[in-house]
Order: C-alpha cells, then sequence, then structure tokens
C-alpha cells in the first residue's frame, strides 16, 4: 500500500490539472535525481508509507530538504518550484479538516537517509497520488 488513498471530492478538471503537474514535478525530479544519487549528502527523508493526512507534511519536507543554494543548478531550481506550486500542494493535501496533522512526524523527526533514498521517496510520494488520480480519472470518464 503506498499513500494517500482518500481524495476529497472535486472536479474532473481540477483533478486533470493537479495530474499534469505532478507529471511535471517527476519529469524535474527524475533530472535532478541522475545529477545529485552520488552525493554524500544526507537529508531528513519521511518514510515509504505515508498515512492520508501526512503527504502535504511529508512533501513539505522534502521541498525544505532539497539542495537548492544560491547559484544551484536550474534543474533543482525548477524541481523546487513545481514542489512548491499551489497545484502540487492541492494534489496532496488529502487532509479536510488539517486535525489529523497533529499524528504527522515533523520533518527533524525523519531519519536521515542519502540523496538516492530522498529522490526516490519523494518520487514514490509524487507517483502514488499521480496514479490515484489518473484511476479517478479514468473512472469518472466511463460514468
Amino acid at each position: 500500500k503506498a499513500c494517500c488513498f482518500s481524495l476529497a471530492a472535486t472536479n474532473r478538471t481540477e483533478r486533470s490539472q493537479e495530474s499534469r503537474k505532478l507529471e511535471e514535478v517527476l519529469r524535474h525530479l527524475r533530472a535532478v535525481k541522475e545529477s545529485l544519487q552520488q552525493t554524500e549528502l544526507l537529508l531528513n527523508t519521511p518514510p515509504q508509507n505515508i498515512q492520508d493526512c501526512c503527504c502535504l507534511p511529508a512533501l513539505q519536507c522534502f521541498r525544505d530538504n532539497l539542495p537548492v543554494q544560491n547559484g544551484a543548478e536550474k534543474k533543482r531550481v525548477r524541481l523546487f518550484k513545481s514542489l512548491n506550486h499551489p497545484l502540487t500542494e492541492k494534489g496532496l493535501n488529502f487532509c479536510a479538516t488539517g486535525n489529523n496533522l497533529a499524528s504527522c512526524q515533523s520533518c527533524t523527526s525523519h531519519p536521515k537517509q542519502n540523496a538516492t533514498i530522498f529522490f526516490n521517496r519523494l518520487e514514490t510520494l509524487i507517483q502514488s497520488v499521480r496514479f490515484i488520480f489518473i484511476e479517478i480519472l479514468l473512472i469518472t470518464t466511463l460514468e
């Protein structure tokens, strides 16, 4: 079981836009992943399986730990901007009330992992959510 399986009801157009934004994030992520996998960086990394209401805090943790300093290569800057885009955040915000956020781990409490694990887990999170959107879009098309 990957993560984030309960979606708030929104219209088909919004989910389609969010899905396209997540595909963009994946393209930028794959470009950055190749260039940073061999580094010695250790980054706070959320777990493989993330609970529904913790998807957005996990995204924020990944984004906050993404190494983007002054002079960072353009690929990393594009990825950071895509992760920071309102459509990306909306796509990963599965908690209707916000009350369950208290059960999410703080970013600093996640163990530090190497860049390969960090980027693989971020990719898994984005892929899982995007896959759910595609399924929903297919189901609503068949209705």
